[in-house]
């Protein structure tokens, strides 16, 4: 398939490298990211975790658009799975060195389709990125597998599911279970 392969680190740690054609039966959205999601004094973007209704687990993100992305994600009825920066996708490119991308997540739905997301905002997609997510694209399309390139959402929606994830949370059952008012309106 294009001579695409798949590098990804399994829930045990162990990392697996595979040709496209072997990932059918992987189940990336219970795979390790990747990368790190590294913080360091003075970087432009913001990395962190969402809590993830979904997964019952936090998910990283690098930036605040990748957290209103798996936000919405988090959201979404027929998504059961939700993984960050699930795998490396390399190629080799037509002028002969390999590439690779690591895109942002990877959702599984309940009817066992998926979807793959990166994140960009429109006016921050230079060619080099536009070429990998091109390829991704690409891959995806031969996986039969939905492929998203996502930019800013809108900012009243994402301001409403955020406002709602808050009511998501464990803890809010258990305010509600054991009639903690306090606990179940406070801000999240």
């Amino acid at each position: 398939m294009d001579g695409f392969e798949v590098g990804y680190v399994a829930e045990d740690g162990t990392q697996h490298r595979l040709p496209l054609t072997a990932v059918w039966t992987v189940r990336f959205e219970a795979t390790a990211p990747v990368r790190r999601f590294t913080a360091r004094k003075e970087q432009r973007h913001l990395p962190g975790r969402w809590w993830s209704a979904t997964d019952g687990a936090h998910v990283g993100y690098e930036s605040w658009l990748e957290r209103n992305h798996v936000m919405a994600l988090d959201f979404e009825p027929a998504v059961v799975g939700i993984a960050s920066q699930p795998f490396w996708l390399s190629w080799r490119t037509p002028e002969g060195p390999v590439r690779s991308h690591a895109p942002d997540y990877f959702a599984r739905r309940s009817d066992g389709s998926a979807m793959v997301v990166d994140c960009r905002p429109a006016e921050r997609r230079p060619a080099r990125d536009l070429a990998a997510f091109e390829a991704t694209r690409r891959a995806c399309e031969l996986l039969d597998w939905e492929y998203r390139l996502v930019g800013a959402p809108d900012a009243i929606v994402t301001a409403n599911l955020r406002w709602l994830a808050g009511y998501r949370h464990p803890r809010e059952d258990a305010a509600k279970r054991w009639g903690l008012r306090a606990l179940a309106e406070a801000p999240v």
